[in-house]
């Protein structure tokens, strides 16, 4: 594991990785689902995440720090293959010092491997919430430790089956709660060492299903790419639908896509199931591990890696932004 306290040496990694020859790395077959993501899997992590010793995540507190120490252990446990890397980012947020986790995936394409993917959710909460005179800690299941599990999945399945020819960049932010600070100090780092981002998966409250829906999660900003098409087609399925409340309320600008897009202007994309009828314990303290549906979070996310391992291979560019953005 290498933990960087700097920008610099934290993008230099990258670019020493982009240049490793990719005749060392691993080969493996076009598809890999020869191990499903499981829902005991997930709700480990997510009960980890948010449990009372984690204090609710706030971010600058020794919570928060838990959590990032845990979350680097579970990404070291997922290493393979020669490599793949693990670090911090670490910046100030409002005062306080505080880090983005990323495990990086080199490409084992030499003409696609400088193209990133990125996946991204973010790991921090809110703390405390004064909703509940017994409880006061938010431990932030849902919000946003569901994600999480979905990034680490993600992590764990490309860690080992290095399908990807695109490089995948697997960022678990911090600050989110206090504006999309972790990723709009990521997106700056990005921009500033020009790293050629390919686009933008990002996972926010995926961990109750959608009721009287024909598809199993929507994405925000719906319009912005042809993302959904792509998911959809990859998958076989009619896994990604367009949600009016998620346009209505401007989700789209209130995840940590936005800061990617808005700086690099590539596809980046939040996919969520909280529909806002099905789940009402945004940001309070009744928002627990037990409450989440483990087989809906694992059938999402076995269904969508075979679909993120075909962006990942195609020679083509296949996602676009839409002519209007």
């Amino acid at each position: 594991m290498q933990n960087k306290s700097s920008n610099t040496s934290l993008i230099l990694l990258i670019v020493l990785l982009f240049t490793a020859c990719t005749s060392k790395l691993a080969t493996h077959s076009e598809s890999s689902q020869d191990t499903k993501i499981s829902s005991s899997y997930l709700k480990n992590i997510v009960s980890t995440l948010s449990s009372d010793e984690f204090m609710g995540r706030k971010t600058g507190t020794p919570g928060i720090e838990k959590a990032a120490n845990f979350i680097e252990r579970e990404l070291q446990s997922y290493i393979k293959t020669p490599g793949v890397n693990i670090y911090r980012e670490t910046f100030m947020a409002k005062g306080l010092e505080t880090s983005n986790i990323i495990s990086f995936i080199p490409g084992t394409d030499s003409s696609l491997k400088d193209e990133v993917i990125i996946i991204g959710a973010h790991y921090d909460h809110i703390g405390e919430s004064k909703n509940d005179e017994t409880d006061t800690i938010a431990n932030g299941a849902n919000d946003n430790a569901a994600g999480v599990s979905a990034a680490l999945a993600i992590a764990k399945h490309f860690s080992a089956s290095r399908t990807n020819k695109r490089s995948i960049l697997v960022a678990l932010f911090s600050a989110e709660e206090m504006g999309l600070l972790g990723s709009k100090h990521f997106a700056e780092s990005l921009s500033e060492q020009n790293i050629k981002v390919y686009c933008m998966l990002n996972f926010e409250m995926i961990g109750i299903p959608m009721q009287n829906k024909d598809y199993q999660a929507y994405i925000t900003g719906f319009d912005s790419s042809n993302m959904a098409e792509l998911l959809n087609r990859h998958s076989g399925k009619n896994l990604i639908g367009f949600l009016p409340q998620a346009q209505e309320y401007n989700l789209f600008k209130r995840s940590d896509n936005y800061p990617v897009f808005d700086k690099l202007k590539v596809p980046a994309q939040t996919i969520s199931t909280f529909d806002f009828t099905n789940y009402e314990f945004y940001h309070h303290v009744e928002d627990e591990a037990e409450k989440l549906d483990y087989q809906h979070m694992a059938d999402l996310i076995n269904n969508l890696i075979p679909a993120i391992e075909k962006i990942a291979q195609s020679k083509s560019q296949e996602i676009n932004l839409s002519p209007s953005n």
